[in-house]
C-alpha cells in the first residue's frame, strides 16, 4: 500500500490479522484486550508494558498488568507489534502495521528514542551483505549516545 489515503485499509488489515491469529489459537476478543490494543495503536511510539498499562488504567482501572503483558505478547506473535530492547533492561513495543523500515537513535542518559530512515545506509548495508554472500532477511540498527538536551545539560554540569 502506498500513499497516505489507505489508513482505513490498514486498520481493516490489522483487525483481520488479529482476528485470524486469535481464531487459530482459540483466543477470544475481550473488552479489556480490545482496550489495550486500541490504546497501544493510538498512543504510538515505543511503549513499555508499564507505560501502556498506565495509559489503559486511565480508562479502566481494573485492567491488570498481566493482561497487558499477555496482550502485547499476542501482538508480537502475530506480527502487529515488534518487541525492542534498547539496552535499558526494559522491553518496549512499537506498532509494525504499515510502517517502512526505520532505525533508532537512543539517548543513554534520558532514554529518548528517535526514529530515522536513511536510504544511503540501507543501500550500504545491502552492498556489504552482497559482498559477503549474504541475503539480508531482517536487521535493526541502534545508535547509542547523548541527545542534544543531555549534551547541553552535561556541558552545564561540568562548567559549574
Amino acid at each position: 500500500m502506498q500513499g497516505h489515503n489507505h489508513d482505513h485499509d490498514e486498520i481493516k488489515d490489522k483487525d483481520e490479522v488479529l482476528a485470524r491469529y486469535m481464531a487459530q489459537h482459540g483466543l477470544k476478543s475481550t473488552r479489556q484486550r480490545s482496550l489495550i490494543i486500541d490504546t497501544f495503536f493510538s498512543v504510538g511510539g515505543h511503549l513499555s508494558v508499564e507505560e501502556l498499562w498506565n495509559k489503559v488504567r486511565e480508562q479502566d482501572a481494573k485492567v491488570s498488568v498481566a493482561t497487558v503483558y499477555r496482550t502485547m505478547k499476542l501482538l508480537n506473535e502475530c506480527g502487529l507489534a515488534h518487541a525492542r530492547n534498547f539496552g535499558d533492561g526494559q522491553t518496549r513495543y512499537e506498532a509494525a502495521a504499515g510502517r517502512d523500515h526505520h532505525d533508532h537513535l537512543i539517548c543513554t542518559r534520558c532514554g529518548t528514542i528517535v526514529e530515522f530512515e536513511n536510504d544511503r545506509i540501507e543501500t550500504l548495508q545491502d552492498a556489504v551483505a552482497r559482498k559477503h554472500g549474504f541475503t539480508v532477511t531482517s536487521h535493526k540498527m541502534e545508535l547509542y549516545g547523548l541527545c542534544r538536551d543531555c549534551q547541553r545539560s552535561g556541558a552545564r554540569a561540568t562548567e559549574a
